[in-house]
């Protein structure tokens, strides 16, 4: 669309986003049942009640080009990478009589967090998710558990590599170096510091209430010792990390782009295409999952409880939010250069907040060309203009913390609530979650800001 067009998208667009995520968080509460059987069907609803009205404002061409932009090139990627390492991960199992205790749990929150800038925060997420539920399995009080594994494994950990979360790897392709991104390891540090102190007393205080309440963990084995099976996966695991490794590497060669610069990609419609190297990810990532599935036995996934019912709520959820959100978007890109932010802490902030509830990799770009028109004349060199190291700091990490302060901030998160819900460990609802993270992540942002950006 031109710039015309989007400087007059009207805000009322945005109801029907709002009108799905109003649904996401209070038809679980006043309509369970009839919400698990209906989801589908309201998330058609209120992309109709967004279609239509796009349509009659600026045309069908326009809305043709602007949804399916949407499934090609933001949907189809994402819930094809959330499949593939649901898949792989779903074929590795933990046996074992280690019990579900404060210091077990922290060891495991520590391995997952840092896991998450090697693998991913989905693929860290739905690795480590089933070991950390199947040893509380034993506990009552264990939601808290599942919430800071949001807050860390599925957000916080996946800052120090472009493979730990989309946003970076979209710096990485617009000239950030590789490496670059560990120069957040400071404020990844004082993070799990701070919220790794926090949950040790939570923990110990619930776990101390499950105990006198008569709950127990099986120790009638001695020792604590803890078998794999599976582990052949992590090689397909490998494979779809070199997918996402390969996808934003490749756009950079020449052989992958046209006489223009442009990328190579199959005509959609309109000015829509699907980049060659999009469609070499999708190929790899469900390669991967076909044959880990081919080379693991079933008993694996039964002992695991693998069933399709979380990726299914997943992909239906999150299509809705992918179509809904584009006018939201749409704004955020035309207002984004005229807000105004010119220090650390306001983008810091302001990323981070529209990241909550927006796609934050978008949100990321935004304020990367934001912050990379402002004409700085010394910082990282980025193929969108100069941008000083602090700004960088805190856009980044904007995207990726802030990510976890709602279910649907980031891929993994509503993920984990699915698999943690049908597990039977009671989750909170969308606004009781958004308590923790006002209660424990928002002082520990605030800290951030103190520490890291209250510079130039």
């Amino acid at each position: 669309m031109s710039a015309e067009e989007l400087s007059s998208m009207p805000l009322w667009l945005c109801i029907p986003f709002a009108g799905l995520l109003l649904c996401i968080a209070v038809m679980p509460l006043i309509k369970p049942q009839w919400w698990e059987k209906h989801q589908l069907k309201v998330v058609i609803a209120w992309c109709i009640l967004f279609i239509v009205p796009f349509a009659v404002m600026y045309g069908t061409g326009a809305m043709g080009e602007t949804v399916l932009e949407c499934l090609f090139n933001d949907y189809l990627t994402f819930i094809v990478l959330l499949f593939g390492l649901y898949c792989v991960a779903g074929n590795i199992t933990m046996e074992g009589d280690l019990a579900g205790s404060p210091r077990v749990n922290i060891l495991l929150l520590v391995v997952g967090t840092l896991l998450s800038s090697v693998i991913g925060t989905t693929g860290s997420s739905m690795l480590m998710v089933r070991p950390i539920i199947k040893m509380n399995a034993w506990r009552k009080n264990r939601a808290h558990i599942m919430i800071f594994f949001i807050f860390l494994v599925s957000n916080i950990g996946g800052c120090l590599t472009p493979i730990g979360d989309p946003p970076l790897l979209m710096g990485f392709s617009r000239g950030v170096p590789f490496a670059w991104s560990l120069n957040l390891l400071p404020i990844l540090i004082v993070n799990m510091v701070v919220l790794l102190t926090i949950f040790y007393f939570l923990d110990r205080k619930y776990y101390l209430k499950d105990i006198a309440s008569g709950n127990r963990p099986d120790i009638s084995k001695a020792g604590a010792s803890v078998t794999f099976k599976g582990l052949h996966n992590i090689i397909f695991i490998v494979m779809i990390i070199g997918a996402v490794i390969l996808s934003g590497a490749l756009p950079k060669l020449p052989m992958f782009q046209d006489a223009n610069g442009e990328v190579l990609g199959i005509h959609i419609f309109g000015e829509v295409s699907f980049p060659i190297t999009s469609l070499i990810e999708v190929v790899i990532i469900l390669l991967a999952a076909f044959l880990s599935f081919k080379t693991t036995k079933r008993e694996i996934r039964e002992s695991n409880h693998f069933t399709w019912g979380a990726i299914k709520e997943v992909a239906v959820l999150f299509i809705g939010i992918f179509i809904t959100m584009q006018p939201a978007l749409m704004i955020l890109k035309n207002v984004g250069g005229s807000l105004g932010l010119s220090q650390p802490a306001e983008m810091f902030w302001v990323t981070g907040a529209l990241s909550s509830f927006l796609d934050n990799t978008p949100t990321y770009l935004v304020f990367l060309t934001t912050a990379g028109a402002m004409s700085f004349s010394s910082g990282v060199a980025t193929t969108v203009g100069m941008i000083p190291q602090t700004m960088l700091m805190a856009i980044s990490s904007g995207a990726v913390f802030m990510g976890a302060n709602t279910y649907i901030g980031n891929a993994p998160n509503f993920m984990v609530k699915a698999l943690s819900d049908e597990n039977g460990v009671r989750m909170p609802s969308f606004f009781g979650y958004l308590w923790w993270s006002v209660r424990f992540l928002l002082p520990v942002f605030f800290l951030d800001m103190l520490i890291f950006f209250l510079r130039g």
